[in-house]
């Protein structure tokens, strides 16, 4: 069924009430066409004004003359107006040149220093457009005027269009991009937008959403009768009879065992191979939004910011958006300190809704001006090529796949028994698995960093949801239901694993409270979700978000009564015990649990040339109990603070530490190649 075509009871219209937008293919390369949206000013790439820089004319008497000829030259190799080749490289800022193109054309710079949010002409839901277009209408002096934030070839069309009509002087004026995103996050405009980041998913999908039943009934009681409704639970199944218990736990062991033959058939799926496509020159790339949401880390900006400037991106081209919250003063503190990055967007995140990083990026999410965006963590260092191998996935993969993930590494695995346990699975699930399970054309469980995502659908779908706790991997199932496909590429970034125990914990009963809540909205309506995702969504949302939470949950159980039976065995309890028919279930489902986790692990270290460290696996045992404990305080959590957002603590591994301080990105890129390659 097509993606426009379904409807949700609720007012789930599959599509966002409008035609995806029209789209403008680059050069057909051997294997496909990448399509670029035109979203906003930015993206008119294949239609770029011709005739002299007109733009430069305001500058003539500023900058040498040399100077300008080489903005000019820049300016025609990106496809970008000669000012934001001189604005992104940082010869003058934005507010400067704003001022000598306000005196040379007439036009006068709007500050909004006396605007109130009545003078905004653009209702609550429209106003996320103003940031997407670099346009706001505003009534000024009883007059309808249009107050322009010049992207892309903006200030040229804009110069041409006074020079021929004077008289517009008076109906537009220039607005900084600062100021016009300050106008937008600030007072009744910056309530809207902080609403919007947090229910707008709610508010039009509200099957699709965790967000909390408006019902009436006080958040504390609600609490109260999830808890009493599980101890009525547990109470039922702990005097079921024996025969009864023995029949559930056969039917966890079963879905453990679908989870396994699932996991094992797409990890032992041989790789694509890797397709090189012709480089896309820098004139035909979109622009592309990099997103990163920050709360206190301020150890971590300045090697995140070096890691994004290292990217192989022009930078005229390149939109960085940092969301921060407001309370968080050293990490914008850390930011001031690194100086002026004409590049780099700095939002405050408003008040409003649940403090999560889905709500933050969400935030974020009005203001991206790329056609293309990707979500970076605190602690990311992605490979340089990686926003151009991203386009080329989208390239070869087609028009429908909406979402291209790229591999995660640990880089501080030498720190400690749990992060060479997290190396081993992060080298299974990312380089094994996930590009297994993709090839199936199934919907993908994506990671909460270095996903690239095609912005217009991203819009269409609604964004993330802000009160779920892993949105990666819900957000991975909502494209699927939107007819969408995501798919893996073979470009790395390396993170930070928590080296200690709390820290693993806290994330790790995080991840275990989102996957919950993922499963248990998909799940609302299991017709619906079959319908639109089908057989193979259907299935692998239960054996892949559900077999994870499962596993993690039933571990215990299922060792508790092979132990029994062991015990039974060696006559320590009595003969009923030992006659249990569900004896050799349970042996084969903790054994094939294991090995499926070594072998996948092995596979994954093999393919990153760290097969010595595959010894580490030999501890599955004891760290699969670890997450048993992670799984059932994510239960808890579940049922008493299901939104708590419990935040990794990252800048705390002495390796990462010391090359972030010592190397610079690129550096850092081959060295990491030479390691782990």
């Amino acid at each position: 069924m097509g993606r426009r075509d379904r409807v949700e009871d609720g007012g789930w219209a599959a599509a966002s009430g409008r035609a995806v937008p029209a789209e403008s293919p680059l050069p057909q390369s051997p294997v496909g066409v990448i399509h670029i949206p035109q979203s906003s000013n930015d993206n008119w790439l294949c239609d770029p004004e011709s005739g002299p820089p007109s733009e430069l004319d305001c500058l003539r008497h500023v900058l040498a003359p040399a100077l300008l000829s080489a903005a000019e030259a820049r300016g025609r190799e990106v496809g970008v107006g000669a000012d934001q080749a001189l604005i992104r490289s940082g010869v003058i800022d934005e507010d400067a040149y704003l001022q000598a193109l306000s005196f040379h054309t007439g036009l006068a710079i709007e500050t909004f220093a006396d605007a109130s949010r009545g003078d905004c002409l653009l209702s609550d839901r429209h106003l996320s457009r103003a940031a997407q277009h670099g346009l706001l209408p505003l009534r000024r002096h009883g007059q309808l005027i249009w107050a322009v934030a010049p992207r892309g070839f903006g200030a040229r069309r804009l110069c041409r269009l006074v020079a021929a009509y004077p008289s517009l002087c008076d109906r537009i004026c220039l607005i900084s991009t600062r100021d016009l995103n300050q106008f937008l996050l600030r007072q009744e405009a910056g309530d809207a937008l902080g609403r919007s980041a947090a229910d707008a998913l709610g508010r039009r999908f509200p099957a699709l959403s965790a967000a909390p039943i408006a019902d009436g009934v006080p958040a504390g009681m609600r609490a109260v009768r999830r808890l009493a409704q599980t101890g009525a639970l547990a109470g039922i199944v702990t005097l079921m009879p024996t025969s009864a218990l023995d029949i559930w736990s056969s039917v966890l062991a079963v879905w453990f065992l679908a989870f396994i033959g699932l996991r094992l058939a797409a990890s032992l799926r041989p790789p694509r191979p890797n397709v090189r496509l012709p480089r896309i020159p820098d004139g035909r790339l979109p622009v592309y939004t990099v997103i990163a949401a920050l709360y206190r880390e301020a150890a971590s900006v300045a090697p995140l910011m070096q890691a994004i400037g290292a990217l192989d991106y022009p930078r005229e081209k390149l939109d960085v958006i940092i969301v921060i919250e407001l309370d968080d003063l050293e990490t914008r503190a850390a930011l001031a300190r690194l100086g002026p990055m004409p590049h780099v967007q700095i939002l405050l995140a408003p008040a409003e809704g649940p403090r999560t990083k889905p709500k933050a990026l969400n935030c974020a999410l009005p203001f991206v001006r790329g056609s293309f965006t990707a979500v970076f963590d605190a602690e990311d260092h992605p490979d340089p090529g990686q926003l151009r191998a991203a386009l080329d996935a989208f390239r070869i993969q087609g028009n429908d796949v909406a979402c291209a993930q790229a591999s995660l590494c640990i880089e501080n695995q030498s720190d400690s028994w749990l992060s060479r346990m997290f190396a081993a699975e992060y080298a299974g699930q990312f380089d094994v698995f996930l590009p297994g399970l993709a090839s199936f054309g199934v919907p993908l469980p994506l990671g909460g960093s270095s996903n690239h995502f095609r912005t217009a659908v991203l819009r269409e779908v609604g964004g993330w949801d802000a009160y779920n706790v892993t949105e990666d991997a819900d957000l991975g199932f909502r494209l699927a239901r939107f007819g969408y496909r995501s798919t893996t590429f073979a470009s790395t970034t390396f993170e930070e694993a928590p080296a200690r125990f709390g820290g693993w914990l806290r994330q790790r009963s995080r991840w275990m409270k989102g996957w919950m809540q993922t499963w248990s909205v998909h799940m609302r309506r299991p017709w619906r979700l079959w319908r639109d995702a089908g057989a193979k969504g259907f299935f692998t949302l239960n054996a892949v978000v559900g077999g994870n939470v499962l596993t993690a949950l039933t571990f215990p159980i299922l060792a508790v009564n092979m132990a029994v039976e062991l015990l039974a065995r060696s006559g320590g309890v009595t003969e009923e015990f030992a006659a249990s028919p569900v004896t050799p279930l349970y042996l084969t489902t903790i054994v094939a649990g294991f090995v499926s986790t070594i072998v996948v692990g092995l596979m994954g270290l093999a393919r990153r040339g760290q097969l010595r460290q595959g010894w580490i696996l030999a501890l599955t045992p004891v760290y699969w109990a670890c997450l048993s404990i992670a799984a059932w305080r994510a239960l808890y959590q579940l049922l008493t603070e299901p939104y708590r957002w419990e935040k990794t603590e990252h800048g705390l591994s002495p390796r990462t530490r010391s090359n972030a301080t010592s190397q610079t990105p690129r550096a850092m890129a081959t060295e990491r190649r030479r390691r782990y390659r």
